[in-house]
């Protein structure tokens, strides 16, 4: 079922511009630096306040009307491993509950693994690669989303010249991610047609990246054709055409600046059509409410 709101669901990337909003990290140098018996409980505290963080940000999404939050990779550092794998375990009650209020809330949840490269000529970085995109689906899981692209894991393309081999790599993967995977054209390994393309061949869904499919292509403008044919083309490869996602970004000191402005002041008009729009501006939060209002004038008729 499509919305009848005219102005397209906004998300917020992670973390606020203001201290609302913040994570906690260790590093594994860090980490392994510590005594034996200090790992655990240091990994234990970081969790349970990460989660309790993670509470938090749902509950400002909703107090602030934003129904489209990816939350951030970086979570539940070191998990993939013991102990941490055990430890966020411990945090299933928890999780289960706010993802179930996220739900009930019409909040949307998704992720943008970082360091995927499904398609290296490294036996060790695809499993590794893998077992990340794993790590996150188990966040999802544990937050009781969806085993869909609803609740998506977006990554990009990874090691250039490899479409081939990216394709069979994303027909093996196990299907906690493959149900909710979703691929995203960046600016130097591959285009939006690339991904467009690797996507049908995959058959799973492409994320539309506007920005970068300016800087990649030069473009002086949001009204060359290629913006409308490749958001029209990308929604085609979600099974739930209402579920499109497509990212949203401003160069800061020109148009196709790959360097991202504080606010949105330009959207492509094929974008009306677009149920779900991430921000990727410096301001975070002030982004989003600024653009919900200028698109409320724009495309109020």
């Amino acid at each position: 079922m499509r919305f009848t709101a005219r102005v397209s669901q906004l998300g917020l990337i992670g973390v606020t511009a203001s201290d609302e909003v913040r994570f906690r990290t260790i590093t594994r140098t860090r980490l392994r630096g510590l005594a034996p018996e200090q790992q655990v409980p240091t990994l234990r505290e970081l969790y349970r306040d990460n989660a309790g963080r993670l509470a938090r940000a749902i509950d400002f999404c909703l107090r602030k009307n934003i129904h489209l939050y990816r939350i951030p990779s970086g979570l539940f550092p070191q998990s993939e491993e013991r102990p941490g794998y055990d430890l966020v375990e411990e945090l299933a009650p928890q999780l289960g509950m706010m993802g179930a209020r996220a739900t009930e809330q019409g909040l949307r949840l998704v992720m943008h693994p970082e360091l995927v490269v499904l398609n290296s000529d490294s036996k060790s970085a695809v499993t590794g690669s893998v077992e990340n995109l794993r790590q996150h689906a188990r966040v999802l899981d544990l937050l009781g989303q969806p085993r869909t692209a609803w609740a998506a894991i977006q990554i990009h393309g990874g090691k250039s010249g490899r479409a081939d081999q990216l394709v069979k790599a994303l027909q093996k993967l196990p299907e906690d991610v493959r149900s909710r995977l979703v691929l995203e054209n960046d600016e130097e390994a591959y285009s939006a047609a690339d991904v467009l393309n690797i996507c049908r061949r995959a058959g799973i869904p492409m994320v539309f990246d506007v920005h970068h499919h300016i800087c990649r292509e030069g473009l002086a403008s949001y009204d060359d054709p290629t913006v409308d044919e490749l958001t029209r083309a990308a929604r085609e490869t979600w099974p739930d055409p209402s579920w499109q996602l497509v990212h949203i970004s401003n160069g800061r000191d020109s148009f196709a600046d790959p360097k991202h402005s504080d606010y949105i002041d330009a959207v492509p008009d094929a974008f009306r059509e677009v149920e779900w729009i991430e921000v990727d501006a410096r301001q975070k939060e002030q982004a989003v409410a600024r653009l919900r209002t200028r698109l409320g004038r724009q495309w109020a008729n």
